[in-house]
């Protein structure tokens, strides 16, 4: 109930207020049954921007940092985020995949739409990163169909580090579906899952028209905040006079 409120009477008209989106292929998206929706993650405003333009209610797996938050502002957000149709996923750990893997057949297993982020964690520089193989797992697994998705804009609507974001319009653009009914019973081949992914990103790379960097995103940003932690280091042995 509270979800609903939130898509069509709070939050969605307001992002269309603020972002004006201009929407491209909503009619990719199956109007019933359950299909993954994998798109780029560029920004916070991502998690809002696709629920509220798509006609279905969708799921998302959402990082359970987002849901174990100190005092009343933590409960508030962990709240906001089940309302808003957020499922939290740990992923610290060697159990963490499967972690997120089991709550997504859940989810596809009900007949529902299931939106993932392969890239694992949003782009630091805006650039688009290797995707996990978490989403062929899901697809192969579930038989169904993966639409991709592709934000454009909201990056520089809201960089990371900004809480409030940009007054700008952006794009969501939806691709055909996918159908990988050729990889039945497949699902453990590494090889299997690793072209499957690829044929993902490289149809939301198609979409969005970002630059494609053949890395995990997790581990370039971690490279690039040691890589700013050094130049801080150096900075302050610098002399002063």
């Amino acid at each position: 109930m509270f979800y609903y409120l939130l898509k069509y009477v709070v939050l969605g008209p307001l992002l269309r207020l603020l972002f004006r989106p201009r929407i491209e292929g909503l009619e990719h998206v199956p109007e019933t049954g359950a299909a993954i929706v994998a798109g780029n993650h560029l920004s916070f405003s991502d998690h809002f921007l696709m629920p509220a333009v798509l006609k279905r209610r969708i799921t998302f797996l959402a990082k359970a940092e987002y849901f174990t938050g100190p005092g009343i502002k933590g409960r508030l957000t962990a709240a906001f985020f089940r309302s808003a149709g957020q499922i939290p996923v740990d992923r610290s750990g060697k159990e963490a995949g499967q972690a997120a893997i089991r709550e997504g057949l859940g989810v596809l297993g009900k007949g529902e739409l299931l939106g993932i982020y392969p890239e694992g964690t949003r782009s630091h520089d805006g650039r688009l990163y290797k995707g996990k193989v978490g989403v062929a797992v899901m697809a192969l697994r579930a038989g169904v169909p993966v639409v991709p998705c592709a934000m454009i804009g909201t990056f520089e609507a809201q960089p990371p580090g900004t809480v409030v974001p940009r007054l700008r319009p952006v794009a969501i653009r939806f691709g055909e579906p996918l159908d990988f009914s050729r990889y039945a019973g497949m699902e453990n081949e590494k090889a299997v899952l690793r072209a499957v992914t690829d044929e993902i990103m490289y149809a939301i790379l198609s979409l969005s028209g970002q630059e494609y960097v053949d890395r995990y995103a997790a581990d370039a940003k971690a490279q690039a905040a040691a890589a700013e932690a050094a130049r801080e280091r150096r900075f302050r042995r610098l002399p002063l006079g």
